[in-house]
């Protein structure tokens, strides 16, 4: 059952603002710079522009007397990831700015891959389109080197003029995470040279809000495709970073109950999915703290050559390492949307688990078999995936149900967040990015597009 929530509730957008809390007017100045939660109307163009927002509910096999759902948000061929429903949203408030102001919207971000995949994505679809010009809509994404691979390629890297206005630039200091603070600082210093030299802004648009809106729509989808039944007990389960997608799902679950279409009282529980070198959300809903010595220590086994642990259900039995990356894309620590969460899960229920690559190896042929049942492609061999997320949901799943931390006779509904092989997509050549160490280096690269 595919429907694109996005057009399907165009008309409730503004009621998903106000419930989000935010103020539709926006701020226009450069320092801190964020265009109106005010979308374009719906025409031909704009219904094509949003076409993209394709989302599928797919029934999967049961799981130990559990009825389980894949929620497939990952419709969208040129980026394969929950990120486009949100992104055409984030560019369409960019499109309508231009439109009523005449001025132009850089959007600056720090993504690790995906979020600026689906940025770019939005951007040239807006192009094609012709719902803005190129020097009126732009895109800047500032990424580390780790997940240098997962860019994509697409015309507004082999255009050669589309590439000078949105470039990428690859960050390779030594933490992964400082793309964020660097790009917040670049945008913060340089904001109001930008606007007298060119006229336009920049909008660092890296926030909670500017994804909520989108991913709220999720939970008017699934009220549409398959509501919830008094007495139905349902668990959300998502492999989050910093868990904007399930957020935003509970937000429309507070619009649905507000509106009274649906009751608080059938809110599903919440079920989070890590890996180990960002465990912090489990580590704060297990423990109420970011602190890694909660952590259990790991023994080397050196039969099985495995990292081994049998104290804490919630984090991996065994592991190639106990500080394992299984995806770059998972890489903020003490994430500010944790209290959030843990309120979230503490009045509806739920948990969460940390997972491992040789967890996900082990289940890794039954997860192929069953998407496949499900019409859900993964590659043959596991080292062709690139994008691990939905790989280490349903991972997370499995465990969850065998350790006893998922209760019975739920309803799993999976977020199938991002799912993609290396063969899905052209990645960027070298001379389509940019090496950047520090602010002067982004500045330089920036200052010298403008």
């Amino acid at each position: 059952m595919t429907r694109n929530p996005v057009l399907d509730h165009y008309h409730r957008l503004s009621d998903i603002v106000e419930s989000c809390g935010q103020e539709r007017t926006g701020r226009p100045d450069p320092d801190g710079f964020q265009p109106g939660f005010e979308f374009p109307e719906l025409d031909d163009r704009t219904r094509e522009y949003f076409s993209a927002a394709t989302v599928s509910w797919r029934p999967l096999r049961d799981l130990q007397g559990r009825r389980v759902r894949l929620l497939d948000l990952t419709g969208n061929p040129a980026t394969q990831t929950t990120k486009t429903p949100a992104s055409l949203l984030i560019v369409a408030r960019a499109v309508e700015h231009v439109r009523r102001t005449g001025v132009p919207v850089v959007l600056v971000t720090p993504t690790s891959a995906n979020k600026g995949t689906a940025l770019r994505d939005a951007v040239l679809r807006a192009l094609d389109l012709g719902l803005a010009e190129p020097h009126q809509l732009r895109v800047v994404t500032i990424c580390p080197a780790d997940c240098r691979g997962k860019l994509r390629r697409s015309r507004l890297a082999t255009d050669p003029e589309l590439r000078s206005l949105n470039p990428v630039l690859i960050y390779t200091g030594r933490q992964a995470e400082d793309v964020k603070p660097l790009t917040r600082t670049f945008v913060h210093e340089y904001a109001a040279d930008w606007a007298r030299r060119t006229g336009g802004r920049l909008w660092f648009s890296l926030d909670l809000s500017n994804y909520i809106v989108a991913d709220a729509t999720r939970a008017l989808f699934e009220h549409d495709v398959d509501p919830i039944v008094p007495g139905e007990p349902r668990l959300h389960a998502h492999a989050v970073s910093s868990a904007f997608g399930l957020l935003g799902y509970h937000t429309g679950r507070d619009l649905l109950e507000t509106a009274g279409e649906a009751s608080s009282a059938q809110r599903p529980e919440s079920f989070l999915v890590q890996h180990l070198h960002t465990p912090d959300m489990v580590l704060s809903q297990r423990f109420g703290s970011f602190d890694r010595r909660n952590a259990p220590p790991y023994a080397w086994d050196p039969r099985m050559r495995l990292y081994r642990q049998d104290t804490e259900p919630c984090f991996p039995y065994a592991t190639d390492s106990p500080n394992e990356i299984l995806d770059p894309t998972f890489y903020t620590h003490r994430p500010p949307t944790a209290d959030r969460m843990n309120d979230i899960i503490a009045k509806f229920g739920g948990g969460g688990i940390v997972v491992s690559r040789h967890e996900c190896l082990r289940h890794y042929q039954a997860i192929r078999d069953e998407l496949a049942d499900a019409g859900f492609p993964l590659p043959e061999k596991p080292d062709q995936l690139a994008e691990w997320s939905l790989v280490m949901a349903m991972t997370g799943v499995r465990e969850g149900v065998r350790r006893g931390l998922i209760g019975p006779e739920r309803t799993v509904v999976i977020h199938a967040s991002g799912s993609y092989a290396r063969g899905d997509y052209q990645p960027l050549e070298d001379d389509e990015v940019h090496v950047v160490q520090d602010l002067a280096d982004v500045a330089a690269v920036l200052v010298g597009a403008s």
